[in-house]
């Protein structure tokens, strides 16, 4: 049997590669049609375990990987708006969702591919309505799956003659555990569960791989697309580390348990395989499935278990930013609007030491360049826009009551406020945008540039801190040192600047560094005019 080595791996590789591009395009379409409404999925139904697994489903059927859930997950845990046994139903989900995959190979739709890119193309090219070219995105991935599938089918199909490849089957049906090993390593090599089964599918219809052998590769790729969640959370924060590392046990609780029931789930797939008159790939689709939903159901109770293990194993005291406001219940409102205003005055204040912590780590980024600080500050900027919008809704519903001279004053001084607090934020974003400019540039900035800014963070920091604590107790002595310490800020501007100049026509620093280095500069300055509107508010100017 003469086989074109070459042409086989050209296929083969090529197939995977059209397959995971439209796997990725299929996730993209279909995640860019349901916008935002992801997140509110995640966001709204986790209230409960049993929920979480059903938006863990939903969410994975839309964008196509499982890893893809998780690492949205995390992205939610690490910001607080989501507790680690919320995140483990919504990962339980994600393992089930992540088997519709399988079943839609399963469906044989090899044989229109073509046609199926070619409509997904007409509505990319064709279409100026975003809408309609992101369904159209969703299609071309769709067919450009099947298409890459057809590629694969063809390279593998000369295998089963392969006496090497015959003997490697053979000693994966006598050691499952050598099958479980080969799923891990493939499926952490492609960075796809899907992919790998896609080709366990193609092995099995082309009668290379008996389902003996098939099943332990199977488990291996659960167990190996959890590695990418892992590789996810290097470098977030412990929730999300956990988070990742559940998944992990998860799956590996559940190969084992199904390895020791080897002989029985393998009956159970060809009794499915004969009653239900199942083609081979709609047979792994189902044996995959049933893994992963018997999987959930063994482990669901044990939720809490799983919660109380990875905190365990990965000990520590987890930062959380918490977006969501703690103050502001709607129900005291209706009962007395002085006591409504006192609830948003605490949620303005608590905004405030936002500001501030992500001016401290805004500082840190630029004086260490680690992008913990640079997240940590991204993330406080996050918060900042998510609680302005809801404390001003708040202070507008307070508004349709009726409110004595005093609380009408408190009232607009508090909107103004948040305002004041919000554009700290922004302000502080535009600085990390600029060190991460000077950071992907190697743009370097002189000792005493970088002497200057840090003296600069530190007067900006104490300033805005002191805006805050003013507010906070109604303090005229601390206003009045706010405005004060705001004009040392503006003739520390206009000195460095002077300074930045000479250093420039001595040559010493070049055009980039004096970009990063004034607009860096102005930044802070804006901040201290808004610290000094927040005293403005105390002074009642």
């Amino acid at each position: 049997m003469d086989i074109d080595v070459q042409q086989l791996i050209f296929e083969f590789v090529g197939g995977l590669g059209i397959f995971l591009l439209g796997i990725k395009f299929m996730g993209e379409g279909l995640q860019k049609s349901a916008g935002d409404r992801l997140r509110n999925i995640l966001d709204k139904t986790t209230s409960n375990p049993f929920l979480g697994v059903l938006a863990g489903i939903v969410v994975t059927i839309l964008i196509q990987s499982s890893s893809g859930t998780t690492v949205l997950t995390v992205g939610l845990v690490n910001a607080g708006f989501m507790t680690l046994r919320q995140a483990i139903g919504v990962i339980m989900g994600a393992n089930i969702g992540t088997t519709v995959t399988a079943f839609i190979i399963g469906i044989d739709l090899e044989a229109y591919a073509l046609p199926i890119i070619a409509v997904g193309c007409f509505l990319l090219f064709f279409f100026k309505n975003q809408k309609v070219q992101n369904v159209g995105q969703a299609i071309f991935g769709f067919g450009a799956l099947f298409l890459g599938l057809r590629f694969m089918g063809d390279a593998m199909s000369p295998l089963e003659g392969l006496q090497t490849f015959k003997d490697l089957t053979l000693s994966m049906s006598e050691n499952p555990i050598l099958g479980v090993v080969i799923g891990t390593l493939f499926t952490v090599v492609v960075q796809s569960s899907s992919a790998t089964i896609g080709i366990l599918q193609g092995l099995f219809s082309e009668g290379a791989i008996g389902l003996k052998a098939a099943v332990p590769v199977l488990f291996g790729d659960n167990i190996g697309t959890t590695i990418t969640a892992v590789f996810a959370s290097f470098g977030t924060s412990i929730a999300a580390k956990r988070a990742a590392f559940v998944h992990v046990i998860f799956n590996l609780v559940g190969t084992t348990v199904f390895l020791i029931l080897l002989g029985a789930f393998t009956q159970y797939v060809l009794y499915l395989q004969s009653s239900l008159n199942l083609n081979p790939e709609m047979t792994i689709a189902f044996a995959h499935g049933s893994f992963n939903l018997a999987n959930t159901l063994v482990q669901f109770p044990f939720i809490a278990g799983l919660a109380w293990l990875v905190t365990k194993i990965i000990p520590g005291e987890d930062t959380i930013v918490e977006y969501k406001p703690k103050h502001l219940d709607p129900i005291f409102i209706q009962q007395s609007s002085s006591l409504a205003l006192d609830q948003a005055k605490a949620e303005v204040i608590h905004m405030g030491e936002y500001a501030y912590k992500g001016l401290e780590e805004t500082n840190l980024y630029l004086t260490t360049q680690n992008q913990k600080h640079s997240e940590m500050a991204m993330q406080l900027e996050g918060a900042l826009n998510n609680l302005d919008r809801r404390i001003t809704d708040y202070l507008v519903e307070i508004s349709g009551e009726s409110m004595s001279e005093l609380e009408s004053a408190t009232h607009t001084a508090l909107i103004d406020s948040v305002r004041d607090i919000e554009r700290v934020g922004d302000h502080f974003e535009n600085i990390i945008e600029l060190i991460d400019y000077k950071i992907s540039n190697k743009v370097h900035l002189t000792e005493q540039a970088e002497e200057d800014l840090n003296n600069m963070f530190d007067l900006t920091i104490l300033t805005i801190k002191q805006a805050v604590e003013a507010l906070d107790k109604m303090d005229r002595e601390e206003a009045l040192a706010v405005v004060q310490k705001e004009d040392q800020i503006d003739k520390m501007e206009r000195t460095y600047r002077k300074k930045h100049i000479i250093r420039m026509n001595e040559g010493l620093c070049s055009g980039s560094a004096g970009i990063v280095f004034v607009d860096i500069i102005s930044n802070l300055e804006r901040i201290g005019d808004h610290a000094v509107n927040i005293a403005e508010e105390v002074l009642g100017e």
